[in-house]
């Protein structure tokens, strides 16, 4: 795993394969997604945990299965908790509605336990 891929991981908790193989397949938007991971997963006025938490429940308000797994992975590595995840479900739920909760509590369940 080269610098910018640890980096990002360090950042987000894990790092999906994808990324990995876009080094390969091509190095120049490899670069320029990577730039924008680096800056939007920085700690800014909100910590990287609290954006993770955000990303999880976007993720299950659009039941994209892909983005909510990988987030949940990272979401582990960074500390974060059954009770905070739960609480960002909750969030999905009023905005998106129960199939979101659902959809996020479940992966939950699955990666936190």
């Amino acid at each position: 795993m080269d610098k910018q891929l640890k980096d990002l991981e360090d950042k987000i908790g894990k790092v999906p394969k994808i990324f990995e193989d876009l080094q390969k397949i091509d190095p120049a938007l490899y670069k320029s997604v990577m730039a924008l991971d680096q800056m939007v997963w920085a700690d800014g006025a909100l910590s990287k945990k609290t954006k993770k938490l955000i990303a999880v429940a976007i993720a299950a308000a659009l039941r994209d299965r892909h983005a909510v797994r990988a987030q949940m992975a990272g979401a582990k590595h960074l500390g974060v908790t059954m009770e905070e995840m739960d609480e960002a479900m909750r969030v999905a739920f009023l905005l998106a509605g129960m199939p979101a909760y659902v959809y996020g509590k479940s992966a939950a369940e699955e990666f936190l336990k």
